[in-house]
């Protein structure tokens, strides 16, 4: 990864801010692209404190124009494009009926769309060099809608699509441009802090959560990797094959917890800020406030990085049992009397 120009949507917090950090440790010249100008700034001093070295451009995803300036300026200034990452998203927390139809669009927009024109400005530059890496980070959710949040799981379902259909195109075309999607869990980022929504109390994390630092490290390997897709935690195993096979049962589930498990026991306060249309001020995190529940390693993620010494253990261990049972059928019997 060293001195490759990777980059990063959505890099002013959250798992953008995590991905920054996670490269510059391994050399990599990172490109930041978010709304928020201070908090990109921030990212770029958290970077260059890690011995790295990054730049940003103040980019809404939501505007293609914008996107491929900002890819053209990399290109021309920084160098080749090796590695896009599109990350950035957008949502709000609302029962489908309360949904406005701008704020679908706006979700729509930014999460789904935004990864379309960030891979296409970056295919404009790989294509004609017949290389480089782009990762589209999903989410469990890009399997299995849950309530409250149809607009970003529409999203992320988009994005699935469009992920299947261009990697077909691009093995057809026998292109050396690669691409990955990488399936996350839930996880303890600043959206929870800021996304727009309509609930009585403050939006949390479903399920087990996760350090954005966990996501980090698997994107860096997809970006390494020519994996078609990574799970990075067993929830979202749980969800995607759940949902091919029991997706009814699912719907029954989600419908009796999925209200309240996406929601704290505390009031939101009046003076909540979103980030819907515009950022919201300041320079932020790659965390949220559920570091007391967060995990930090997913076993999950450890074996599917390391399959091949997993395959090598179960062999092993297969091995082993064999030559127990043979040895068992090949012993004497142990005379149960003395003649």
């Amino acid at each position: 990864m060293d001195s490759k120009v990777v980059v990063v949507t959505g890099a002013s917090a959250g798992v953008g801010r995590a991905i920054a950090h996670e490269f510059a440790r391994y050399g990599s010249i990172l490109v930041l692209m978010a709304r928020n100008r201070v908090s990109l700034e921030g990212t770029v001093r958290e970077v260059e404190e890690l011995g790295g070295k990054a730049y940003y451009h103040t980019v809404d995803l939501a505007f293609p124009e914008q996107v491929e300036r900002a890819a053209s300026e990399t290109e021309k200034n920084i160098g080749p494009i090796d590695i896009w990452i599109n990350n950035a998203m957008n949502s709000v927390f609302s029962p489908f009926n309360q949904m406005q139809p701008d704020e679908f669009k706006r979700v729509t927009e930014v999460t789904y769309l935004g990864q379309v024109y960030g891979t296409m400005a970056a295919l404009k530059y790989m294509l004609p060099r017949n290389r480089g890496k782009i990762v589209l980070v999903g989410s469990a959710l890009a399997y299995r809608g849950i309530p409250l949040q149809s607009a970003y799981c529409g999203a992320k379902h988009g994005v699935q699509g469009m992920f299947d259909s261009l990697r077909s195109e691009l093995i057809h075309d026998k292109s050396k441009v690669a691409i990955t999607m990488v399936q996350l869990p839930a996880l303890n980022t600043t959206q929870f802090g800021w996304v727009k929504s309509r609930l009585p109390n403050k939006p949390r994390p479903m399920g087990k959560i996760f350090q954005p630092e966990v996501a980090a490290r698997a994107i860096r390997y997809a970006a390494q990797h020519n994996r078609r897709e990574i799970l990075v935690a067993f929830p979202t195993f749980k969800a995607v094959i759940g949902n091919k096979f029991f997706p009814g049962l699912l719907d029954r589930i989600l419908a009796k917890n999925g209200i309240d498990g996406q929601q704290t026991s505390e009031p939101v306060g009046k003076e909540r800020k979103h980030n819907l249309w515009e950022p919201v001020p300041g320079n932020h995190s790659a965390h949220g406030t559920f570091d007391h529940l967060a995990h930090s390693r997913s076993p999950l993620l450890w074996m599917s990085t390391h399959w091949r010494v997993v395959v090598l253990l179960t062999l092993l261990f297969i091995l082993v049992i064999i030559l127990i049972i043979a040895f068992k059928i090949q012993s004497p019997p142990v005379p149960n009397h003395i003649p």
